[in-house]
Order: structure tokens, then C-alpha cells, then sequence
């Protein structure tokens, strides 16, 4: 199996998908390395000579930041605009969209489940003051006089 960049590329694959499946190489940067590498982007991983494997795992370390590397780099850099307080470190902080899209609905990929909001229930009348209660309500609003301003 061939092992590039600390990760064991798929046998079955073409050269050119399988070093996809390293982080932060996409099929442009694959063909680009295999043609380097005078690799055929449609020979099978498993049909790879240790020299070709070699070429492509030279010409990878030597020339991208992947995997590790270039994690950590993310990383940090989304870091430094937390501490800098820049709008999109805040966004970030805040577990939110970052560019610019709208919160109003939608964004739930960055802002999780949604959370329930509690609906209090009215408390129920006591069963013998009702009756008094209900007979009493309208006398009392028909003999209230009306005020002039309202």
C-alpha cells in the first residue's frame, strides 16, 4: 500500500483520486503532481513501482503543506482573528456564518439544533370561585363609568 504524507492511498483508485485523500490536495493539485512525477493520472495505486510512489511523495513534501501542516496553519490563523477581535474572528467565537450569509433562518449547520422555547400554560381558575367570578366580571364592567379621554 502506498503511504504518502501519512496517509495510506487507496489501492483500488486511480493515481489521480486516490492522492485526494489527502487533506489539501483537490484534483487540479493531483494532476499537477503526478505530471511532475511523470505519473499516469489513470494507472491504479497498486500498479505504482516504489519509484513512482517515491517521486510523488517527494514532490509532496517538498513542495505543499498538507495534512498536519496545513491543519494547524488553519488553525491558527482562525486563532489570530479571535484575538484580534475582527468581525470574522467574533463570528467564529460565536459559532456562526463567517461570510456574510443570513442567520435570520437558515445557518443551522453552523448554529446546531434548534432550541425549544418554553410556552408557559395559563393556571387553571379554581373550580368553585369560577362561577361567582364569571357572574361578577360583567356587572361590575357595565356599572363603571366611562372616562371622557379614552
Amino acid at each position: 500500500m502506498a503511504r504518502v504524507a501519512g496517509v495510506d492511498l487507496p489501492r483500488e483508485k486511480r493515481g489521480e483520486v486516490a492522492v485526494t485523500y489527502i487533506y489539501g490536495i483537490g484534483r487540479p493539485t493531483a494532476k499537477r503532481i503526478l505530471e511532475k512525477a511523470h505519473v499516469d493520472p489513470n494507472k491504479r495505486v497498486k500498479a505504482w513501482t516504489e519509484d513512482e510512489t517515491g517521486r510523488v511523495r517527494d514532490i509532496i513534501e517538498r513542495e505543499l503543506k498538507v495534512e498536519g501542516d496545513l491543519r494547524r496553519e488553519v488553525s491558527m490563523n482562525v486563532k489570530r482573528l479571535m484575538d484580534i477581535g475582527s468581525y470574522r474572528g467574533i463570528r467564529h467565537r460565536r459559532g456562526l456564518p463567517v461570510r456574510g450569509q443570513r442567520t435570520h433562518t437558515n445557518a443551522r449547520t453552523r448554529k446546531g439544533k434548534t432550541r425549544a422555547v418554553m410556552v408557559r400554560k395559563k393556571p387553571a381558575a379554581a373550580p368553585t370561585a369560577a362561577p361567582a367570578a364569571a357572574a361578577a366580571a360583567p356587572a361590575a364592567t357595565a356599572a363603571a363609568p366611562k372616562k371622557a379621554g379614552a
